[in-house]
């Protein structure tokens, strides 16, 4: 049974940082994309970095570049987002997800996804 459980989320200032935690089981995380989403109040949810199981290469939207970083450690079949200079827009609750296909590279789209967390949520508010 593919499961993912997020967490990480809270309550942190402008400017503050946190790291969101992906654990997943019934996968082997190694062959497969992770990809993390967020989704606002009225807001489509929104791609936001994967991370590609041929190499590691890695994908950013541009509201988060420079600013968070992905990574997984496939020891513990975990996924990461470190989150640096938050900021109000970024209040969300995020989401990881996995491609159970077994192509080389991620995608920041959506629809590539087949598995998905239950989502942490994450305010920035002073």
């Amino acid at each position: 049974q593919v499961q993912l459980v997020e967490s990480g989320g809270g309550l942190v200032q402008p400017g503050g940082s946190l790291r969101l935690s992906c654990t997943t089981s019934g996968f082997t995380l190694a062959h497969h994309a992770i990809g993390w989403f967020r989704q606002a109040p009225g807001k489509e949810r929104e791609g936001i970095s994967c991370i590609s199981p041929a190499d590691d290469s890695t994908d950013y939207s541009d509201s988060v570049k420079g600013r968070f970083t992905i990574s997984r450690d496939l020891a513990k079949n975990t996924a990461y987002l470190q989150m640096n200079s938050l900021k109000p827009e970024d209040t969300a609750v995020y989401y990881c997800a996995l491609d159970r296909g077994f192509g080389a590279y991620c995608s920041n789209s959506y629809y590539e996804y087949d598995y998905w967390g239950q989502g942490t949520q994450v305010t920035v508010s002073s």
